[in-house]
């Protein structure tokens, strides 16, 4: 009878364990549900006084200094407190903690304990904030979600481009009417190239002009020439390119100022301009300078001319979304102004840790941190920042160039014309014969 028992269970076991990896590999979610979460729970809860013993988390309630006679004691408190804990609540790719602080603790403790919870609770990642004051929100994240990103689903809007997946399972989006203007840097081969082929795609449907600047010679965006309304594949270009675009930008002043109103968007549906995205691949090519005053005299109006869209393009639907291996005040001193003027930023692997602390260090200093350790195999992962100020890792969707090519072709007939540009692009041709 022990031996039919025995096998029994052997086979149970076996069913059990045949079950748990199918449902790993072809329904996560049910996976963590049924056993992961329990398991990572039990954890959490049963490893958390030791963790915030540890890592100087627990407080005393009594004062670490006392009276011996006429003697003043000082020394480490005995049994100190850790703070209070919520029940761990499922996520559907993790779990959440909510800690209620002692007093005159501060988050910083907790973020510097970071990385023993996630050895404590075995998870991927732990990430601290805090929704409110005297409370912190320990957020875990079971496995890697950027490994096998799929896509998410998002509304569609006008000048919004569903871009990849969120590390939190949530669909990141570039919008454009929230945040108008981008700034995108990474080394090469990081997936610059797959994100502006991305947002090339998803806008490409929409009725709005795209504007390329590729001084690579248009390598990059020259495959999505059908669907641009400008393409300048050179700094000359480029010059009278944004300089009939500041023309414009002064006529929709006018037009806003004779309607009586502060932006296009409050303008009737039938008299509002169409909205321009300018694209610009590799931004150092605009500011580098060979020596000679022509060269200097081009990358000067460069500068001036996208500050200017940059600082005033917002309301009158003109975007700036800039891309480049490293953007920073080596390359001329209007690079920082333009910077500033960038609210939106997406930073994926880089070579050296300034041009993390160039993209994301005026704006979370924890950030610079997490773009330096993606690593070469994450193609695509980024960090990027959100509307609400904070920043999250994400990965964007993988366009096969093919798509975006075909996707191009296939909505070039509704190419919105810009006259000014054309206009100025043929006086260049005119000038050269």
């Amino acid at each position: 009878m022990a031996p039919i028992l025995l096998a029994l269970g052997l086979a149970a076991l076996a069913w059990v364990l045949v079950v748990g990896d199918l449902l790993r590999r072809h329904r996560p979610a049910w996976h963590w549900y049924l056993v992961g979460y329990p398991a990572t729970a039990f954890r959490a809860v049963f490893t958390w006084r030791k963790v915030a013993q540890l890592n100087d988390l627990a407080v005393a309630k009594r004062p670490p200094r006392g009276l011996l006679g006429d003697l003043v004691v000082k020394g480490d408190p005995l049994r100190p407190v850790p703070p209070r804990i919520s029940f761990p609540r499922a996520t559907r790719t993790g779990l959440s903690v909510v800690v209620r602080l002692h007093a005159g603790q501060t988050p910083a403790t907790f973020l510097k304990a970071a990385d023993a919870l996630v050895h404590a609770w075995k998870v991927h990642a732990v990430r601290v904030t805090s929704p409110e004051r005297g409370l912190v929100l320990l957020t875990a994240t079971a496995t890697d979600p950027l490994q096998r990103p799929g896509l998410a689903s998002a509304p569609v809007e006008l000048l919004s481009a569903l871009i990849g997946v969120l590390e939190s399972g949530g669909a990141w989006v570039m919008n454009l009417r929230l945040v108008p203007h981008w700034l995108i840097v990474g080394a090469t081969r990081s997936g610059k190239s797959t994100l502006l082929a991305r947002l090339i795609t998803q806008l490409a449907p929409q009725p709005v002009a795209l504007v390329g600047i590729d001084c690579k010679g248009g390598m990059e965006l020259g495959l999505f020439a059908r669907r641009l309304s400008a393409l300048a594949t050179c700094r000359r270009e480029a010059v009278a390119v944004l300089s009939a675009l500041v023309i414009d930008m002064q006529d929709r002043m006018s037009a806003c100022r004779s309607a009586g109103v502060r932006s296009i968007w409050e303008l009737h549906e039938k008299v509002r301009p169409v909205p321009v995205v300018v694209i610009v691949d590799e931004i150092a090519e605009l500011y580098l300078s060979d020596g000679t005053r022509e060269s200097k005299a081009e990358a000067e109006q460069c500068s001036t001319l996208l500050l200017r869209i940059g600082q005033l393009g917002a309301a009158l639907g003109l975007h700036l979304v800039v891309a480049g291996q490293r953007v920073g005040s080596d390359l001329g001193p209007g690079v920082t102004a333009l910077r500033a003027q960038l609210g939106g930023r997406i930073c994926h692997r880089v070579n050296d840790p300034g041009t993390a602390e160039m993209a994301l260090g005026d704006l979370n200093k924890d950030a610079v941190a997490v773009a330096q350790s993606i690593t070469a195999e994450e193609r695509g992962v980024a960090v990027c920042t959100g509307p609400d100020g904070g920043w999250s890792r994400a990965r964007s969707h993988l366009t096969p160039t093919d798509e975006a090519v075909s996707t191009s072709r296939k909505y070039a007939a509704t190419t919105p014309e810009l006259p000014a540009i054309g206009r100025a692009l043929a006086g260049l041709e005119g000038d050269a014969k």
